[in-house]
């Protein structure tokens, strides 16, 4: 579990430094969020 939240932890900064817009933003952090669901699975 500690495993899984570093790594969306570590791709959220990714994805917060990749972005330049906040609606950019909030379709990166729905992509990571999909992706720790299907891996939760």
């Amino acid at each position: 579990m500690k495993r899984i939240l570093a790594l969306l932890l570590i791709t959220s900064v990714l994805f917060i430094t990749g972005c330049e817009t906040f609606h950019g933003f909030g379709k990166d952090v729905e992509k990571a969020g999909e992706w720790v669901q299907e891996k939760a699975e």
